[in-house]
């Protein structure tokens, strides 16, 4: 994953409150609690974490592959 962006800008779309996190490199967020409205994010449907919907940048496993921990 060396050449995988590990940030990511997370947007609330409940209050649209915005936060950089650190990206795993080798596991699904599958749920992210906002900072400043409390709302649990969760994947939407056909993703496989909060970093794909939500953020600015996609999951590492999707950055590399195009898959992640989905079947």
């Amino acid at each position: 994953m060396s050449n995988a962006t590990l940030t990511s800008i997370v947007k609330c779309p409940a209050c649209g409150h915005r936060e950089e996190e650190t990206m795993p490199i080798d596991a699904c967020v599958w749920f992210y609690e906002c900072e400043h409205c409390k709302t649990l994010l969760t994947p939407k449907p056909g993703d496989c974490c909060v970093y794909c919907p939500y953020g600015t940048v996609r999951c590492p496993p999707m950055q590399q592959a195009g898959s992640c921990c989905v079947d």
